[in-house]
C-alpha cells in the first residue's frame, strides 16, 4: 500500500491546482481539470466506469456495493470527499516534493530555501514522527498535501477495496470537489442527486484529528470612493480614500484577530487592503464558534461602517457583508453515530483520537447544510498553505486504514 500511496501522492502535487479568489465561475481556474481529468483515468482504470468529471470540475464515482441486496438496503451510502486545488495564498506551480528518510527528529531544511526550516521547536508534532519518512516540498512552493494527501488517501482505499473482495462494503459514492479554498467547493454540486447519506471530508491535518465542529463564518468588503484632485490644488476639492481607509482599519480590534487568539476564541482578520486616492477597498473576515457572537461580530462592523460615514461625510462608504457557512457542529450532533463510528474506526488503526475544533472552514460545515452530515477525517497533511507544510507517509497510511476500518464498522452495525 505505501508504495501506491506515495506514488500517488507525488503524482497529483507536481499537478498546478491552485484556485483564485474573485472569479465568479466554477472552477475559478480551469488548470484544475488536469488532475480531475487523470484521476477519472485511474478511476476508471480500478474499475469504477461511472466515473465522470462535469463542467463545473466535479469528479464523481461510485463504488457498488459486495454485501446482500438485503443489508446494502440497510447500510448508508457513505461519501468520501477531497479538495483537488490548493491555496492561492502560496506558490502552487513547479512543486519539487522531497522524500526525508527515517526523519532523525531534527530541523529540516528545504533544499531550495535554505534560510526556510521545519522545526520541532516551531512544529512540535514533528516529534511524534522520528523514524518516519517525511514529504515536503523545496521551500519555494508549498506541498499541495492540503488536500492532495487526502485525494491520494481516498484513492488508495478504492484500489484497496476493488482488490479485495473480503473487505465488505455498502455502496460508496466518491467526490473530488475543486474551489475549496475559495470557499465554493461545493456550490455546484448536486448533493440530492449524489444520493449519499453521510459524508466524510478526507481533509484533516494531524494523525489522528477528527473534526465536528467549525467556525461560523461571515466575509466583507468595504469600498471607499474619494475624488483626486492636483495636490497643489486640492484644498476642500480632493477627497482621499486612503485616509478614510487608514481610519478604518484601526477600528478592527487587535485583541481579536488571528495572531492574537486561538482554540475556541473568533477573531476579525483583513487580508487585503488596497487603492488609490479614488478608490480603496478593504476584505476582511469574521469568524466565531458561538453564532450569536458571530452576528455582534456583523453588528460591529456596520456600526463601524456608519461612524465612518458619519466622520468622513464627503466620502463615499459602502459595506458589503454576508454569512458564507455555519459550525457544522449544529447538524452532527443530530446524528451522534457519526462521530462514533469515526472515532472508533480511528481506534482500530492504532491512533489515539484528536478532537479540536476547525479554526477555518471545510466542505462539510456546508454539506451538513445540504442535508449530508459531514465530518471531517485527518489525511495527515500539516502547517497548510505554508512553504513549510509537510505530510508523514505513516500519516496518509493510518488515514486509509482509518477510512477501510470506517467503511467496514458501517456494515458490522447494520447486521
Amino acid at each position: 500500500m505505501t508504495s501506491n500511496l506515495v506514488d500517488r501522492f507525488l503524482r497529483y502535487v507536481r499537478i498546478h491546482t491552485t484556485s483564485q479568489e474573485d472569479i465568479d465561475e466554477i472552477p475559478s481556474t480551469k488548470r484544475q481539470f488536469d488532475l480531475a481529468h487523470l484521476l477519472v483515468t485511474e478511476l476508471q482504470g480500478l474499475g469504477l466506469m461511472d466515473a465522470s468529471v462535469d463542467e463545473h470540475c466535479y469528479v464523481i464515482a461510485t463504488i457498488p456495493s459486495n454485501i446482500s441486496q438485503e443489508l446494502t438496503a440497510k447500510v448508508p451510502t457513505l461519501c468520501l470527499l477531497a479538495h483537488m486545488d490548493t491555496s492561492p495564498e502560496e506558490p502552487g506551480e513547479n512543486v519539487n516534493p522531497q522524500i526525508i528518510q527515517n526523519y532523525d527528529g531534527k530541523e529540516i531544511t528545504l533544499p531550495s530555501n535554505p534560510d526556510l526550516t521545519i522545526s520541532p521547536e516551531q512544529t512540535p508534532s514533528l516529534k511524534k514522527f522520528i523514524g518516519s519518512d517525511i514529504i515536503t516540498s523545496d521551500g519555494t512552493t508549498l506541498l499541495g498535501g492540503d488536500d492532495k494527501a487526502g485525494v491520494a488517501v481516498i484513492m488508495t482505499v478504492i484500489d484497496t477495496l476493488v482488490n479485495n473482495s473480503s473487505l465488505k462494503h455498502g455502496t460508496i459514492k466518491i467526490v473530488f470537489t475543486p474551489d475549496e479554498e475559495v470557499g465554493h467547493g461545493v456550490d455546484a454540486l448536486d448533493v440530492e442527486a449524489l444520493g449519499a447519506d453521510i459524508g466524510y471530508t478526507i481533509d484533516g491535518d494531524e494523525m489522528g484529528v477528527l473534526e465536528s465542529e467549525t467556525f461560523n463564518a461571515a466575509g466583507g468588503t468595504i469600498t471607499i470612493k474619494g475624488f483626486n484632485f492636483h495636490p497643489g490644488y486640492a484644498k476642500d476639492k480632493l477627497i482621499n480614500a486612503l485616509h478614510t481607509m487608514g481610519d478604518i482599519l484601526l477600528q478592527f480590534p487587535r485583541d481579536q484577530a488571528p495572531e492574537t487568539t486561538e482554540k475556541m476564541e473568533g477573531y476579525y482578520h483583513v487580508y487585503e487592503a488596497s487603492g488609490s486616492v479614488n478608490e480603496a477597498k478593504i476584505r476582511f473576515i469574521l469568524r466565531d464558534f458561538d453564532s450569536t457572537e458571530l452576528h455582534q461580530k456583523m453588528q460591529r462592523m456596520e456600526e463601524i461602517v456608519n461612524q465612518m460615514k458619519e466622520r468622513y461625510p464627503k466620502t463615499k462608504i459602502k459595506l458589503d457583508l454576508k454569512e458564507q457557512y455555519k459550525n457544522m457542529k449544529y447538524q452532527l450532533d443530530k446524528v451522534p453515530h457519526v462521530i462514533e463510528y469515526a472515532e472508533e474506526a480511528i481506534k482500530r488503526a492504532g491512533v489515539d483520537v484528536i478532537r479540536k475544533p476547525v479554526r477555518g472552514g471545510t466542505d462539510g460545515a456546508r454539506l451538513s447544510y445540504m442535508g449530508l452530515p459531514t465530518p471531517n477525517i485527518f489525511a495527515g497533511s500539516i502547517n497548510f498553505h505554508s512553504k513549510k507544510e509537510f505530510v508523514p507517509v505513516i500519516a496518509m497510511e493510518k488515514s486509509v486504514e482509518t477510512i477501510l476500518n470506517l467503511i467496514q464498522i458501517y456494515v458490522e452495525k447494520s447486521i
